[in-house]
């Protein structure tokens, strides 16, 4: 059992906490297509999924694949998502303790 999920936020979530709920369904879509594709990898490489004004922001440990960044931009375009093709990438870079800095991915 994996145990160290990613982080999950969204804005505005303290007044609309039905955006956490709906990242926890699409994290777990994108999770179900990884399995059927037998990648294991790709849960080790997410580290926070979040909801800004309605633009999936996912960022990563590692760089993904396309098929990667695919499972999210299917999860999002589904009914439980967004159902928009509003998907961000970013990496979180290796910086000193006290200094994370992200930068964007390549669609």
């Amino acid at each position: 059992m994996y145990l160290d999920h990613p982080k999950i936020s969204a804005t505005n979530s303290e007044t609309e906490p039905d955006r956490i709920e709906r990242l926890s369904r699409v994290y777990g879509y994108a999770m179900g297509l990884a399995d059927i594709d037998r990648n294991t990898a790709c849960i080790t490489k997410l580290a926070k999924i979040h909801d800004h004004k309605g633009t999936l922001m996912v960022i990563w440990h590692e760089t993904p694949t396309p098929t990667e960044k695919n499972y999210f931009m299917r999860a999002w375009q589904s009914r439980i998502g967004d159902e928009s093709d509003q998907v961000e990438h970013a990496l979180i870079l290796n910086e000193p303790v006290g200094e994370t800095a992200q930068t964007s991915l390549p669609a």
